[in-house]
């Protein structure tokens, strides 16, 4: 376990919308942020894209699945080592440390199962850096839900902030951590996030979101359809919990025979009533503010059916704190990375579910 420092991390997440790799530096000793540098996302090509979106669900159960996945993890694994060179020779030569999240393809706590494509040693050998990764998997085995994982980094962000404090983050999964007037945590999926509303924009208008809304804000909401969704099992669990993002799959079959607007504002809004529902069920109390962040506080549409959905809740998208909106969570696994070189917990029974704190994260040094 290295002495607690200072240190320079990258941070790289690749997250169930499949638009690309985030990308942020941070200076950081794993507890409080001191810094942050430059972030941005790099779009994944259509091919590799669709490579990725090919796997999601799929377990190395068969020769030919296993070897449709170790193609596709050296092949995400270089993109994001080119994604790096090209960030440490343009923007910031003192990086010493990469959190390296891969991408999700299954998610299965209930079984202590997860799987993350990338590979942190080819990473690490690409880039000359050392690499954490497999950041869920000490947390799954241990019988907790392996996510969210960002609720130490949250907690991290929020001195400052009035209390009871709600961040959500909107991905293609959405997730909360609530923070108490005493700095109690608690964290879990709430429902969907941009993920339906992804697949229904690319499965019946070929694009790849929604961008801005603007489909979702021109339809109308089915309210019989949404009520259906609405009725799915995942609900009614107690947190901590998570979701694989393919979970509501089934039920967004509802969706079919509505138009591409009305099928977007209606996939919109089960995120949003997700939300809505998980805040009232779910919260210890309920938050005086909420921080939207992820590509849902990019939507003004699903950001309007929140506060339509939470009257009594002061909403703000991490832009209006002054936050990077797209660029969190890949901070976070900066951090996180950070807190696993010094040893620290990540995940809580509080924030998983785990039976203890868990040190979340494979350490891997580069071999020339």
């Amino acid at each position: 376990m290295d002495l607690i420092k200072k240190i320079r991390a990258l941070g790289l997440m690749s997250g169930t919308s499949l638009d690309g790799v985030d990308i942020a530096a941070v200076t950081t000793d794993g507890v409080d942020v001191y810094d942050f540098g430059r972030a941005y996302t790099v779009p994944y090509d259509d091919a590799l894209r669709e490579d990725i979106r090919r796997l999601l669900g799929l377990k190395p159960d068969t020769p030919e699945h296993i070897a449709q996945i170790n193609g596709v993890e050296d092949e995400l694994t270089r993109f994001h080592a080119r994604v790096v060179n090209e960030y440490m020779a343009n923007y910031d030569d003192g990086i010493e440390l990469i959190g390296f999240h891969g991408h999700t393809i299954h998610h299965e706590p209930q079984n202590r199962y997860t799987h993350q494509i990338g590979n942190g040693q080819l990473l690490a050998n690409l880039t000359g850096k050392r690499v954490v990764a497999c950041f869920r998997r000490a947390d799954v085995l241990a019988g907790g839900q392996g996510a969210p994982l960002v609720p130490v980094f949250h907690n991290a962000l929020s001195a400052g902030f009035e209390k009871p404090l709600a961040i959500l983050n909107i991905g293609g999964v959405a997730n909360i951590t609530w923070i108490g007037r005493n700095g109690e945590l608690l964290a879990f999926d709430t429902g969907p996030g941009n993920a339906p509303v992804n697949d229904w924009v690319w499965k019946h208008g070929g694009q790849h979101m929604d961008y801005n809304g603007r489909l979702a804000v021109s339809g109308t909401i089915d309210g019989k359809v949404l009520a259906s969704l609405m009725r799915h099992k995942y609900f009614a669990q107690y947190p901590p919990k998570s979701i694989d993002r393919n979970i509501f799959n089934e039920k967004l079959e509802h969706l079919e025979g509505l138009s591409l607007e009305d099928g977007a504002a209606t996939a919109t809004a089960f995120a949003a009533e997700a939300v809505a529902y998980s805040c009232a069920m779910y919260l210890p109390e309920m938050p005086k503010n909420m921080i939207v962040c992820g590509g849902g506080a990019n939507n003004p549409t699903m950001v309007r059916f929140l506060r339509q959905r939470l009257p009594e809740v002061e909403i703000k998208t991490a832009r209006d704190v002054d936050w990077n909106c797209d660029a969190l969570e890949a901070q976070a696994f900066a951090f996180l990375a950070a807190r696993r070189l010094y040893g620290l917990p990540s995940t809580y029974p509080s924030t998983t579910g785990a039976p203890e704190p868990i040190i979340c994260g494979e350490i891997y040094e580069p071999r020339h």
